[in-house]
C-alpha cells in the first residue's frame, strides 16, 4: 500500500456519507491525533473524493492541519466505491469486545487518558472493592452550589407560571353537539310522548 501526502484542500467529501460524525466523536478523533498522530490513511479515489475516513478528515480540518496521509484506491467503478464506503463502516461494527482482554490491557496502563473513553468510567472499571464503595457512596449527593441553582431555577419557573396565568384568558369548550340520529330519536320520542329506560349493560334505549 502506497501512502501519499495530500493537501486537505484537494480532498472533498462524498455526496452521501454512510456515517454521521458527532461533535463528541470529532473531539475524540482530535485527542487521538494529538496523542498518536495520524495512524491510518484517508482512502480517496483518483479525484480526491473521500471513500473512507470522513471523521478523520473532519478532525484534521478542525485542527487546522493542512495535509493528510492518503491512500488512493484507483480503478474502482462508481458501484465499487459505494460498496467500499458501506463495507468500511459495517465490517468494523461487526467486531465484539473481548472483556477479559480489555480488563487486562486497562489494568496495565500507567494512566487512564484514552481517546474514545471516559476517564471516570475507566476508573470505575479498574477500582477495587473499597474504591468502588467510596465512589458509590458519593452518587446522588448534590453540593450546595447545585442546590442553590436548582432553587433559583424553580423560583424562576414558578414566577413565570404565575405571570402566564394572570395574563391568560380562560377558554371554555363549547358543549358537544348532539349527534343527528340521537336528536331525531329524542324529537320523535317527544312527539309520541313515550318513555324509555336505558339498559345498564349495553346502553340501548328500551321504549316503554
Amino acid at each position: 500500500m502506497k501512502v501519499i501526502k495530500k493537501k486537505l484542500v484537494e480532498l472533498r467529501r462524498p455526496e452521501r456519507n454512510v456515517r454521521i460524525h458527532s461533535d463528541k466523536q470529532i473531539a475524540e478523533f482530535k485527542r487521538s491525533i494529538e496523542m498518536f498522530g495520524q495512524i491510518r490513511p484517508i482512502v480517496i479515489d483518483e479525484g480526491g473524493t473521500i471513500l473512507a475516513g470522513n471523521g478523520l478528515y473532519e478532525a484534521l480540518c478542525a485542527m487546522e492541519r493542512t495535509e493528510a496521509d492518503c491512500y488512493v484506491a484507483a480503478g474502482l467503478s462508481g458501484s465499487q466505491k459505494k460498496k467500499l464506503m458501506l463495507a468500511d463502516n459495517r465490517i468494523f461494527s461487526l467486531g465484539v469486545d473481548d472483556l477479559q482482554g480489555f480488563d487486562d490491557i486497562i489494568a496495565g496502563l500507567d494512566d487512564l487518558d484514552v481517546p474514545g473513553y471516559d476517564e471516570d468510567l475507566l476508573k470505575t472499571l479498574t477500582a477495587d472493592l473499597n474504591d468502588a464503595d467510596e465512589m458509590l457512596a458519593g452518587y446522588g449527593i448534590i453540593d450546595d452550589g447545585a442546590k442553590t441553582e436548582m432553587k433559583k431555577a424553580a423560583d424562576r419557573y414558578e414566577h413565570k407560571s404565575e405571570e402566564y396565568t394572570q395574563g391568560a384568558e380562560e377558554i371554555k369548550p363549547a358543549p358537544a353537539p348532539v349527534p343527528p340520529v340521537e336528536a331525531a330519536v329524542e324529537e320523535r320520542a317527544q312527539e309520541l310522548d313515550r318513555r324509555y329506560i336505558v339498559c345498564p349493560k349495553c346502553g340501548e334505549k328500551i321504549w316503554l
